[in-house]
This record gives C-alpha cells, sequence and structure tokens, in this order.
C-alpha cells in the first residue's frame, strides 16, 4: 500500500523528469550532510542543483550568475556591481520595501556579492519558508525593472560604498595589488568601478548588460539544507517559465570559462601615499588558475607559510618580533590566471624590516622547501579548516553553486579530504620552487617619506 506522501514524491519526481534531465552527482551519505546532491538542467539551459540535508531546520537559495567584473569593457567597469544593487530595487510585482519585508517577515537573511567572474544572489531562511525564498529571488533575477530613476538614486549609495572602500586602507591594498598585477584590464580593475566609471553608467547600459548576461543559460541555481529536489526544481521552473525565459527547449548552459593566459608581473611597484596610521602591504607574485591540479599543493603550502598561527610569516613578523597585528598569506585562483599574495599591515617606520622578512621567507622556502611536519601540520589545517567551514546551509550552497558554474561538476567532501591528505611533501616543494621563486611584485598603501619610498624597490628586486 502506498502512503500519500509516497504519492506526492513520485508526483514530484514525475514533473521534475517532465521539465529537465536530472542526474544523482553524489549519492547520500558522500557529502557533510546524509542526503545527495543533485542537478537538473530545465529547457532553456537553466541548471538546479540541490544538497539535502535532512538534520537541518534551514534552508539557502541562491542564483549564480555567471558574469564578474572580468566581463565589463573599461566603460562598463562598476556595472555588474551595479546591477546586482539594482535587482534589489523592484520587480513588476515587488517594490524595494516589498523585496525586504518578505525575508524579514520571516527572520530570514538575504544579499548577494560580485566577485571578478561571477554573482550570486541568496537567502537564507527556514526549510519552511523555503518557497517564499525562491519567489523572492527568482522574481528578483528575472522581473527587475531597472527604471532610470533607481538607477540614480542607487548611483549614490554605490559611491558611498567605494569611498568606504577607499576608507580602509586594508582592503583598497588588494584593489591597489590586482592593479599592479593585471594593469589597465578587467581583472586589474576594481569589481566596484570608479567614482567616473559609476557616474557615467545609464539605465539603458546597465539594461542592455543585463539582457546580455542573465539568460538561464548564463544561471545556476543553488539550494541546500532540509530540501527536496524535485520540489526545488518545480517551483524555480514556474518562476522562470512565468517569466517566459524557458522557451528554448534546445538551449544549452554555458560553459566554465577557459582559455589561456600568462600573467607576467616581475618587479612592479605602486605606491599610493595616503596619511593612514599604518602602511598597508602585499607582496606577491603569479599563482595558479583554479583548474590548475596542482592548487591542492599550493593550497598546503599557502596554509604552512601564512595561513595561520603557527605559520612561518606569523611566526616571524608578529610572534617573534611584534612588527605586525596582521600578517597572511592568500591565494586567488580564476580560470586561466591566478595570484599568491603577502599581506601585513605595519606602522610605517617598520615597513622595510616586515617586506625584508616576508622576502627572506619567501626565498627560503622557494630555495629550501616546508619541513615534513610544517607539511603534516599544513594538511591537517586544511583538512579541517575545510570541513568546519561547510557546517551551514548557506557554505553549502557557495560550495554547490560556485562548483557547478566555476568547474562544470561536484566534489564530495570525503573526495576534497582525500585530495588534500594525498599532497606529498615533494609535490609542496615543487610549487613552492614555481610560485615563490618568481621576483615579486609590490604594492604598498601608507604614509611613506621619499627616502622610504626610495628603497620599496629593494623588495621587489
Amino acid at each position: 500500500m502506498t502512503s500519500p506522501s509516497s504519492k506526492a514524491t513520485a508526483r514530484t519526481s514525475s514533473e521534475a523528469r517532465a521539465v529537465g534531465r536530472t542526474r544523482t552527482l553524489l549519492p547520500a551519505g558522500t557529502t557533510t550532510g546524509t542526503g545527495a546532491v543533485r542537478r537538473t538542467t530545465l529547457p532553456g539551459g537553466l541548471r538546479v542543483v540541490t544538497e539535502t540535508v535532512p538534520s537541518v531546520r534551514s534552508a539557502t537559495f541562491g542564483i549564480w550568475a555567471h558574469v564578474g567584473s572580468r566581463d565589463e569593457t573599461p566603460a562598463l567597469n562598476g556595472a555588474t556591481h551595479y546591477l546586482e544593487h539594482l535587482l534589489f530595487k523592484g520587480t513588476r510585482t515587488r517594490s524595494a520595501l516589498d523585496i525586504s519585508a518578505a525575508i524579514d517577515a520571516v527572520g530570514g537573511e538575504m544579499n548577494a556579492f560580485t566577485a571578478k567572474e561571477y554573482t550570486c544572489y541568496y537567502a537564507r531562511v527556514l526549510d519552511t519558508d523555503l518557497p517564499l525564498a525562491i519567489d523572492v529571488v527568482c522574481d528578483m533575477l528575472t522581473g527587475s525593472l531597472i527604471r532610470a530613476e533607481d538607477v540614480d538614486v542607487e548611483r549614490g549609495a554605490i559611491l558611498e560604498e567605494i569611498a568606504m572602500t577607499e576608507d580602509d586602507p586594508g582592503d583598497c591594498v588588494h584593489d591597489l595589488f590586482a592593479h599592479t598585477m593585471f594593469g589597465d584590464n578587467a581583472l586589474g580593475r576594481p569589481v566596484l568601478g570608479t567614482v567616473d566609471t559609476v557616474n557615467a553608467l545609464t539605465a539603458d547600459r546597465i539594461r542592455r548588460f543585463y539582457r546580455k548576461h542573465y539568460d538561464p543559460t548564463h544561471l545556476v541555481v543553488a539550494c541546500a539544507g532540509n530540501v527536496d529536489h524535485d520540489t526545488v526544481v518545480r517551483q524555480v521552473h514556474a518562476a522562470f517559465a512565468g517569466a517566459g525565459l524557458l522557451g528554448d527547449g534546445n538551449a544549452e548552459p554555458i560553459a566554465p570559462r577557459g582559455g589561456r593566459r600568462t600573467l607576467r608581473a616581475a618587479g612592479r611597484l605602486e605606491l599610493l601615499n595616503r596619511r593612514t596610521e599604518q602602511a598597508h602591504v602585499v607582496l606577491g607574485m603569479p599563482g595558479l588558475a583554479r583548474t590548475d591540479e596542482r592548487r591542492w599543493a599550493l593550497g598546503v603550502l599557502n596554509t604552512a607559510l601564512g595561513g595561520g598561527m603557527s605559520s612561518r610569516l606569523f611566526q616571524e613578523v608578529r610572534e617573534k618580533r611584534g612588527l605586525a597585528y596582521s600578517v597572511y598569506s592568500y591565494t586567488s585562483g580564476f580560470a586561466d590566471c591566478g595570484l599568491f599574495g603577502v599581506y601585513a599591515g605595519c606602522r610605517p617606520s617598520q615597513v622595510h624590516d616586515v617586506l625584508r622578512i616576508c622576502r627572506d621567507e619567501l626565498d627560503q622556502v622557494a630555495a629550501q622547501g616546508l619541513t615534513d611536519d610544517e607539511i603534516a601540520r599544513a594538511v591537517g589545517q586544511l583538512r579541517g579548516s575545510a570541513v568546519l567551514g561547510l557546517e551551514d546551509t548557506g557554505a553549502l550552497m557557495n560550495r554547490i553553486g560556485k562548483s557547478e558554474l566555476c568547474w562544470g561538476e561536484q566534489m564530495s567532501v570525503d573526495d576534497m579530504l582525500t585530495r588534500i591528505a594525498a599532497v606529498t611533501p615533494d609535490e609542496v616543494r615543487s610549487v613552492a620552487r614555481d610560485i615563490l621563486g618568481q621576483r615579486p611584485s609590490l604594492s604598498v598603501i601608507g604614509p611613506l617619506k621619499d627616502k622610504q619610498a626610495a628603497r620599496l624597490h629593494d623588495a621587489v628586486a
């Protein structure tokens, strides 16, 4: 005898099959939860990916767009981020207040972020309120009005956001470093745009940008938590079909970004002289693309070198000498290139000592590598942080959405942990020679005097 709930499940499963192609990517038991990761491709090329975690009472629903600041021309710099703001300003059926009030009324959270290669809009709610989150976020993505008056109003908010970033040199120095490494091209320009480019953007130009980059083939829907895949598919299909966006049944999703790019930025130096209490520095060099198989070894190297309180840079710069409060290393991987950087914030009088120590450590690790103990500790730290970072539905949604958009596939947490654990000391030493053996470039923000500024060239010699 079939229970009513079983009949309902069978019905929604058949409905999902009727509107798209469904695959189970990761079976139950292989993820951080006890459910599966499944993908359905709807007519029109829209992908819906879910991860079911029955043990929680929340759900996070997000839509990822295959567009970021690197897709902008110089005149359109900042358009992707501007558009992110405007999609919250109202649709055919909801005002800006209606959008925010709907999620606030159920205690949910809603936000968005723009990066260099993608944009994401999301809402986190109780599992019982997931239909509302789907309806609101899909309405924003498919029915935004982008009215001229909203463009004018939001321009002021974005200019204030740019000013806020400019007032935070610890944040601003990373934009400066991107420009130092990439120059005046899309990856070297700020995600927010500049005062001049934001002031020049019009409603018509933003609408054209919206129509070009927000069709279903460029989008990935990601949902994680106490969710049913077939139900999510059915609701998303209804939302996009109602907006008239699923008409072409033969359309295929856009492929992950590809291409080859060789980044050459040896010995470049950029100094932005400002009256700040600290000097903020980033010393770095080209890294690896996010698809490079050596990224696992680079992750271990980065963790051991500057990823925690036991890392070399933290110990040498802060613990032993007290020259900086914040010092760390990081990697940024794009589709075809990457960055490796070391950041430190210190008193202007100490900037040359900090840079000398950082450069000495990079050179030493490039020449001699890390010890086996350092590598083992970094592997353990990286494996633990990878899992602990996936303890909420928002992180799970980010993981499966970004994986689908950027790699076109899903990797289980178990497989990820296996890949990290499989990194050998020889692989770490090899990637250290390749990455850290390059001549670095340097970006600095701070109140440096002429003689101090002249000496900065020593760090990149």
